[in-house]
């Protein structure tokens, strides 16, 4: 999967349903995304991916998982992972394929 940066947007059909992968580097405005009409892609029943979300705050929905991958090294980077709003916390012993 590459980054939509020129696109604004990538759709994938997926298994569980759309995938919207969005990446907001170039946003400027927000209203940029409004105008465009890409804000109706985001939420409801698909999965949606956005990079540079900090572009357009008011456009990512109150219950979301924030991935935030900082570099720890040249071939080594950390993964934080924050719920936010109704969104379930991650089991992550269960993503390792680990024990909780």
């Amino acid at each position: 999967m590459t980054s939509p940066t020129f696109t604004l947007m990538n759709l994938y059909e997926t298994s569980k349903g759309p995938l919207h992968h969005f990446d907001w580097y170039r946003i400027e405005d927000p209203e940029e995304l409004v105008l465009a009409g890409l804000d109706e892609f985001i939420g409801g029943d698909s999965i949606t991916l956005i990079e540079w979300s900090e572009r357009a705050r008011d456009l990512v929905p109150e219950t979301h998982l924030l991935l935030t991958i900082r570099v720890a090294g040249e071939h080594e980077r950390e993964l934080d992972f924050q719920s936010n709003g109704a969104f379930r916390p991650l089991d992550m012993n269960a993503l390792k394929g680990g024990r909780p």
